[in-house]
């Protein structure tokens, strides 16, 4: 060992005692031919993995591990790569959100276990993000975020095509009978052409986004494509600067302030963020401790939407990666933006100071937004009394203000026997209802929010309707569909007590949502309700059952909102 007089780190209660348990500690990390040098007191990086096969988003993260390890033994510290849980949004049944909150225990615990003094966090895929960011804020080490990035355009018969976005408009093409399934396989091996998450601004890119503009990532860190050799040059940054970061105890919750999160709720209406964002900003907030209310996402309803990507636009990330990325986007809204400190240790202002927009129709100005007041709005009445959002960006304008009568399904199951009934009773004005899909109910509140046209109104052409349910959507979904309805139906919200022919009208301009059924009738069904039968009696799944709050705080469960930063004493051995 090295006699070398350092400043203390976290890391030294593991490695730096000259007795039984030091030697255990160092002993067993010299199997993988680590030199004396390397516990010296040197800070150590914790890099935490959610790569995996089963996770195509987040297959090059593996790469840009050692893109990591290279700038941090560049600054003097010494990486170690652990895994924890990965989240594959488009394999996982019955939702990847059922996990989120299991990895964000994984993370919090792997952090806490081990003896590392900081943290990269290398994730991508939907609820990676935010999952590791819920975990690290627990225990408010330095923190920063390398994402996966995105695909690179998609390609079918000379257009470019979107993850998600194009795969929902193919999927109701081909149910309304104007594209051939020979064409809708065709396009299926065009649509992810490299590694990288959806290359929409679905939810993976939505939460890249808002990571950099609230300082937890490096700039450029959203946009710059998977496979970009400028993806692995900003890994190798990362690194570098998570070791300057411990010397200067610059710590998750230094960063991830009220005002930071301020900005992200701008930001994700400028960029034309996925509602999803909501849940997670809730959920991450709840953790790290900052006073964040469904509510204030109604800050950014006039916020015009700035980026033309798909669901809301008609480019992709590799698009508006070219066209200046997030640095050009927070140099059009810095008017909107707090001060607020980053992972570099200056202000986010340092983010875009010399910013330039390279193509206007994909960035647009403040004052030529693509659309006005696009940002999400939060809804309330009797029918959602803690709250229920709605994206009017990727909405038909006409119908955010629509009463009609409802059409009800109690459960998905119902919904998918029922979708393709060429004599449903429905027409465009119906209100389409979706019941048992929030976090209890579902459970894990999946994203079937954007339920599919019924096939006998897709036929006659009809490309949206109003939908309602306690269900989320895709990032890279569209159309005019209320979501996150709290309470949800399975914890008894008045949800539960919508019958088909009820009227429900809804005012997006208002920020309101009613079930036009009066209180005398709504309190005879309240009296006969029963909630339906968990679907799981065992395992995690029962704890999140048990224990998961509404969308409206985040989903995330109850027990592990806060954060707890006592040093580990006791030994293992």
């Amino acid at each position: 060992m090295s006699d070398k007089k350092v400043k203390q780190r976290r890391s030294q209660a593991w490695y730096g005692k000259l007795d039984r348990d030091g030697f255990i500690h160092r002993s067993w990390m010299k199997n993988q031919g680590y030199p004396d040098h390397a516990f010296d007191g040197r800070p150590i990086i914790g890099i935490c993995n959610t790569w995996s096969e089963l996770t195509p988003c987040n297959s090059g993260l593996r790469d840009l591990a050692e893109g990591v390890k290279r700038g941090v033994w560049e600054a003097g510290g010494f990486p170690v790569e652990f895994p924890v849980m990965s989240l594959g949004e488009t394999q996982m049944k019955p939702t990847a959100m059922l996990f989120r909150n299991l990895l964000a225990m994984d993370v919090e615990e792997s952090i806490r276990a081990y003896g590392i003094d900081g943290v990269v966090l290398l994730g991508g895929c939907d609820k990676t993000t935010p999952g590791q960011l819920m975990g690290a804020a627990s225990v408010d080490l330095p923190t920063i975020v390398v994402s996966s990035g995105p695909m690179l355009n998609g390609k079918f018969k000379g257009q470019d095509i979107g993850s998600g976005t194009d795969v929902w408009k193919f999927s109701e093409a081909v149910r309304a009978g104007t594209m051939k399934l020979v064409d809708f396989m065709d396009a299926e091996a065009g649509m992810s052409r490299s590694k990288g998450v959806c290359m929409t601004m679905g939810t993976a890119s939505t939460m890249a986004a808002l990571v950099e503009a609230m300082g937890m990532s490096l700039p450029t860190n959203a946009a710059l494509p998977a496979v970009d050799a400028r993806r692995m040059t900003l890994a190798h940054l990362t690194g570098k600067r998570i070791v300057e970061m411990v010397e200067e105890d610059l710590k998750f919750s230094d960063v991830m302030t009220q005002e930071s999160f301020l900005n992200a709720i701008m930001t994700n209406a400028a960029v034309g963020g996925s509602t999803n964002a909501v849940v997670h900003l809730l959920a991450i907030a709840g953790r790290v401790g900052v006073e964040l209310e469904l509510d204030t996402f109604n800050l950014a309803s006039e916020v015009p939407l700035l980026v033309n990507c798909m669901p809301s636009g008609k480019y992709l990330m590799e698009d508006f990666c070219y066209a200046g990325g997030m640095p050009a986007v927070l140099a059009q809204i810095s008017s909107l933006l707090q001060p607020a400190r980053t992972v570099l240790g200056g202000d986010i202002s340092t983010y875009y100071e010399g910013a330039q927009c390279y193509n206007q129709d994909v960035i647009r100005s403040l004052d030529d937004p693509l659309k006005p007041a696009a940002g999400l709005r939060v809804l309330r009445g009797n029918l959602a009394p803690d709250g229920a959002i709605i994206k009017p960006s990727a909405a038909t304008a006409a119908l955010l203000e629509h009463e009609g009568e409802a059409y009800v399904f109690e459960n998905i199951e119902d919904f998918k026997s029922k979708v393709d009934d060429l004599d449903l009773p429905v027409t465009k004005d119906t209100v389409l209802v979706l019941k048992g899909c929030g976090p209890k109910g579902y459970p894990g509140m999946p994203e079937v929010g954007n339920m599919p046209i019924p096939a006998k109104l897709a036929q006659q052409g009809v490309k949206d309707m109003v939908r309602v349910s306690d269900a989320r959507m895709s990032g890279t979904a569209f159309g005019t569909v209320v979501l996150h309805v709290s309470p949800e139906a399975q914890a008894g919200g008045p949800l539960a007590l919508v019958k088909t022919g009820d009227k429900i009208r809804l005012s997006a301009s208002q920020g309101q949502l009613e079930l036009l059924v009066d209180e005398a009738e709504l309190q005879a069904r309240r009296d006969q309700w029963q909630p339906d039968a968990p679907h799981y009696t065992r395992g995690y799944a029962k704890m999140y059952i048990d224990h998961v709050m509404g969308a409206d705080k985040g989903a995330d469960l109850d027990f592990l909102v806060g954060k707890d930063t006592r040093p580990v004493t006791r030994e293992s051995h």
